[in-house]
Formats: structure tokens, sequence, C-alpha cells
């Protein structure tokens, strides 16, 4: 699963969309758009770690997940309608090659031999997610000054262009 919350850095999907759609930049979604993931919020995710470590079985392997698959266009459509901005601002770029189309995990261990299932819904954490980094801007502008500006060029640059 991939986890989205506060504090994330600002290079993965959700949290460059809000900052972007916030800084009124452009939305680069890879390809079509309709590559699936499954999301977890991070608090979901490390009281699932938590409960492992004290109650899991030792040597077994725990699939954590969200149980909340997404195309990444319907999240970056979603944080476009929650803040408020135009859908113009979505610019489909060349696809990363090797780039998968769906990531899928089976978390029914978890869920069954320790009773973990995620406590936020996707729509509540990503709300939240989204009010986060409008209320923390100086922590992302700070981040998206520096260093973070060479990598989203060698990432995006010359995919933004026409």
């Amino acid at each position: 699963s991939n986890n989205y919350g506060p504090y994330q850095f600002p290079e993965k999907l959700i949290p460059l969309m809000i900052t972007n759609a916030l800084e009124n930049k452009p939305l680069p979604v890879y390809g079509d758009g309709m590559n699936v993931r499954d999301w977890i919020h991070v608090l979901d995710h490390c009281r699932a770690v938590d409960l492992v470590l004290h109650r899991g079985r030792v040597g077994e392997v725990y699939n954590i997940g969200g149980n909340s698959e997404r195309r990444n266009i319907e999240i970056v459509e979603l944080i476009v309608r929650e803040l408020g901005r135009d859908e113009s601002l979505i610019r489909f770029v060349e696809d990363r090659p090797g780039h998968d189309r769906r990531y899928a995990i089976d978390a029914s261990k978890i869920r069954n031999e320790l009773g973990w299932k995620p406590l936020y819904s996707f729509e509540e954490g990503i709300r939240e997610t989204i009010r986060w980094y409008i209320d923390n801007r100086d922590w992302w502008e700070n981040i998206k000054s520096g260093e973070y500006l060479r990598y989203y060029e060698r990432m995006y640059g010359g995919r933004l262009q026409g």
C-alpha cells in the first residue's frame, strides 16, 4: 500500500498534487492516469506495525493494506475539486518506463488474525491531508525551494513541455 498523510515529502503523488494545486502549477499525471494503487493513511500504517510488533506471530509476514484502491487520476481530480481548482491544471505526461499498472495487496491475514483494519476512510484521510498542507505551507515551501527543485526538473521537466 502507498502511505499518505502529513509531512510526506512533496515528490509523492498526493503531496505533489496538493502543493502544486495550491500554487496553481501544472499537475503532472503519468500516462493516462489509470494506474491503480492501494492507499493507507500513515497513522493507520503505524498502528498496524505496532500491532504486528506486539501481537503478531514471530516469523510471520503480515501485509498491511488500506483496502482503498484508487486510480491516480481519481485522486488528482478529487484534490482539484477539494481545493476548488480548475481541471485544466491536470497535464498528462509521458509515463515512466516500467511503471506498474496496478499494485495489489492482500491484507486479509492481518485483519483475520489480529483484527486490524484502517480507521481512516480514504475520503476522510485525504481531506485531513489536504488541510494539513494548507495549514503547513511554510514546511513544504521550504522543501520545494531547494534540492527538490532539481529532482522535479529531472523527473518532469521535459515531460511538461507542449
